[in-house]
Order: C-alpha cells, then sequence, then structure tokens
C-alpha cells in the first residue's frame, strides 16, 4: 500500500506544525479577532470607523532567506515578512489590523516552521496587529530538502478622510529620514555575491548575523505622530533604493532634494562600496541607512524629530521638496 508519506509530504509532521504555529499566533490576538487559527478562515470586526478604507499589502523576503538557511537562524525573517507589508500600508496612514502568511518547502521540519512563524508573530506583535491565519505546503521534489519560502499579506484600515497620498506636498516641504536597522530585506542577490563568507567579522560581529538583522517596523512611531501632526507623504525605501521609492510619495511634478551627508551610514553600506559598488547605484538598491521617510510642513520638521527620538527612533531632516519632476536629487 502507497501512503501520502510515501510521495514525501509527512502529515504528522504538518500537524505538530500547526500545533506550535497556534502558541505563537494566539499571543497577537487583538480586540476585534473573533476566532483564532485552525478555522477556514480568520475573522476580525472593524470596530468604530465612520468610513473606513481597507489597505493591504503582500511581501515576501527574498533571497535574504538563504543566509538564514546558512546560518540555520530562522526565527528573525518572519519578522522581515510582516516588516515588508506593514510598512508599505503604513504609507497611506494605515494601521494594520491582520496579518497572514505562507511557508513553502520541500520537506516540512515542524520547529523549523514554528521558528518562523515566531518571527512572524514577533513581527505582529511590533506593528500591533493579528496573526490570524496562514498556509504551509509541503512540496517535495519542488523545493530542495532544507529550504523554505516564506511571504505575507497584510491588512490595514483608514479612515477615507485621512488617507495620506501626497497630495498636499508642495514645494519647501521637508523631509524626515527615520534610521534603518540595517540592509532590511532588499538587494541580497548582491549581498550574497559580495558576502559570501558569512562567518568572515565587521566590527567584531559575523556577517551572516549582521545580514539576519531583521527589517525595521515603523508602525508605532508613525501612528503617534498621526495623532498630533499632519504628514503629506510617506516612503518605505525598500528595493529601488532612495530613486525608486521617495517619488511614490508624489502626486504632481515634483522632486526631493536630499543631502546624502545628513545621516549616518551603517557599516555594512561601507563595506559594501569598499567591495566596489559605486554610490549610485547602492542610493537605487539599499536604504542607505534610512529605512522610512516623512514628508512634513517644514514648522513642524523640528518637532517631529525630537519626537521621534523620544519614542526611540533615529531621525534626520535629509532634504526638502522643489518644483520639477525630477524625482530624486542626490547632493
Amino acid at each position: 500500500m502507497i501512503t501520502y508519506k510515501d510521495s514525501g509530504v509527512n502529515i504528522e509532521e504538518g500537524y505538530k506544525s500547526v500545533s506550535l504555529i497556534k502558541e505563537h499566533a494566539k499571543k497577537t490576538f487583538i480586540p476585534g479577532v473573533l476566532n483564532g487559527i485552525g478555522s477556514f478562515a480568520g475573522m476580525v470586526e472593524l470596530g468604530h470607523y465612520n468610513n473606513p478604507v481597507l489597505v493591504s499589502g503582500t511581501d515576501g523576503v527574498g533571497t535574504k532567506l538563504d543566509i538564514a538557511f546558512r546560518m540555520k537562524k530562522y526565527d528573525t525573517v518572519g519578522i522581515d515578512c510582516v516588516a515588508m507589508c506593514v510598512n508599505d500600508i503604513l504609507c497611506h496612514g494605515a494601521k494594520p489590523l491582520f496579518f497572514l502568511d505562507y511557508i513553502a518547502c520541500g520537506k516540512l521540519e515542524a520547529e523549523v516552521a514554528a521558528d518562523l512563524v515566531k518571527g512572524v508573530s514577533d513581527g505582529c506583535l511590533d506593528a500591533g496587529c493579528a496573526l490570524i491565519g496562514g498556509e504551509t505546503a509541503e512540496m517535495p521534489g519542488f523545493y530542495r530538502d532544507g529550504e523554505y519560502d516564506i511571504a505575507g499579506f497584510a491588512v490595514g484600515v483608514v479612515e477615507k478622510d485621512k488617507i495620506i497620498d501626497g497630495s498636499t506636498i508642495k514645494p519647501g516641504d521637508k523631509l524626515i529620514g527615520i534610521e534603518s536597522s540595517g540592509v532590511h530585506s532588499n538587494g541580497y542577490s548582491l549581498v550574497r555575491k559580495l558576502i559570501p563568507d558569512l562567518n568572515a567579522e565587521l566590527d567584531g560581529k559575523l556577517m551572516g548575523d549582521i545580514l539576519l538583522t531583521p527589517t525595521r517596523i515603523y508602525v508605532k512611531p508613525i501612528l503617534k505622530l498621526l495623532e498630533t501632526f499632519e504628514i503629506k507623504g510617506m516612503a518605505h525605501i525598500t528595493g529601488g533604493g532612495f530613486y525608486e521609492n521617495i517619488p511614490r510619495m508624489f502626486k504632481g511634478e515634483l522632486t526631493a532634494v536630499i543631502d546624502k551627508k545628513s545621516f549616518n551610514r551603517p557599516e555594512i553600506f561601507k563595506h559594501m562600496m569598499s567591495l566596489g559598488v559605486e554610490e549610485e547605484q547602492m542610493f537605487n538598491t539599499y536604504n542607505m541607512g534610512i529605512g522610512f521617510v516623512l514628508c512634513v510642513n517644514g514648522e513642524d520638521e523640528y518637532k517631529i524629530i525630537k519626537t521621534l527620538d523620544n519614542l526611540g527612533y533615529k531621525a534626520y531632516g535629509i532634504g526638502h521638496v522643489e518644483a520639477g519632476g525630477a524625482g530624486v536629487c542626490l547632493k
């Protein structure tokens, strides 16, 4: 008799992983979650909104996962997965409500899957949203044993009259950059080519550990700022770096003038440049030390930077907006 297990799919290991995952998901449940992991669908009620708009985003972790495989450390890339999604929907002023994850592998190891979801849970806790469901797919022969892929989907909510869409941005407005935690989750194909030895050290730390530093989640400080200040536009600095992402907050023909000496660059980016990557390509690929950018009224710039500092988030005045459709001008 041939069984499903003979084909490479271990149902019992799947049951074990679900059991381990449930505990991580339960920690994230916020008011409004109506059911737990195990139903056919997750349910969340919106609560008290006048004219709510749902805002969604989806993303993965990319080839940063290869660093996790090689380091055999799986409990942080789930944070990256959440960060990539919630930081994006945050750009429109949305408060993240819930998150769904998708994990695929060739051979399921319950403990590894649980570590991956622990990271997702930690990210959800940081973002203040609930992990209400997901899918773990075991696909023997499709993925190599020991390899996993992870992606996620976030849904948030914002009052329609409070959507941030960049429509009020004008010349003279100021740009504030909030510090990143490192490389975040983009450009790892180039990183892996430049830095093959994960056991090499930089400033006394293993390269593998530096490269696995999770993407920073900006939800809590930004939602706090929105209670007091007018934020005209926001940009999450992901793949495409400064050049692609900052102009995404603009509605009209505007130029972001950035002082590239106005903020600190993490040592990992300096190291990559020392290996031969030109500065312009770095700014066109990586966050270079700034993970999130705000466009604000000039009179609010200092107060917002001070507020962020008090909340534990280092921020800088990195530039201003000018007329013209040049996108980004680095000086």
